[in-house]
């Protein structure tokens, strides 16, 4: 049996095939917007060095300024500058935030002279204690943020911050 196609029926198929491509093309920036993220690989060195020696690290917190080269923001690539106060507590390298949890000023260690063993922050008056706990009465609504640290070859390097796990 021979089945004809009518006009009608090939201009039909013709419409429904172009639709579908169209429907398709507009729709595949969406879906690979949505799952990029889970197919982006995980980049090994989250971790970035700085010059500080871990042996020259004591119980009195330091500041320790390090530089992220080349980060990526979009098309535009820079070097940027942060900032963490480290100290040791026991065998463990601590570091710490220095933005303040109120307006996200830098605090610093021993800002003030009424205060000298806490972390100050000059814009209200906010103050934390030297693990980053909040001291209660004070502007900063949490403690400040922590670093994941590790020591390579000597050396403290900084990861991503994430909440105090100390208080």
């Amino acid at each position: 049996m021979s089945s004809k196609v009518s006009r009608r029926q090939f201009l039909n198929y013709t419409l429904m095939g172009v639709g579908g491509f169209m429907v398709s093309a507009a729709a595949m920036p969406m879906i690979r917007f949505a799952i990029d993220p889970v197919l982006a690989s995980a980049d090994g060195g989250d971790f970035v060095p700085t010059d500080q020696k871990a042996d020259d690290v004591t119980e009195t917190p330091i500041r320790v300024d390090y530089t992220i080269k080349d980060r990526k923001d979009a098309w535009y690539k820079s070097d940027v500058s942060n900032t963490a106060w480290v100290y040791k507590a026991g065998d463990k390298i601590i570091a710490l935030s220095p933005v303040c949890k109120h307006l996200g000023c830098t605090v610093n260690w021993a800002g003030d002279d009424t205060h000298p063993n806490e972390y100050f922050c000059p814009c209200h008056g906010g103050r934390y204690e030297k693990n980053g706990k909040n001291v209660p009465g004070t502007p900063p609504t949490g403690p400040l943020d922590q670093y994941e640290v590790e020591v390579v070859d000597g050396l403290v390097h900084l990861g991503k911050t994430m909440p105090n796990t100390l208080v």
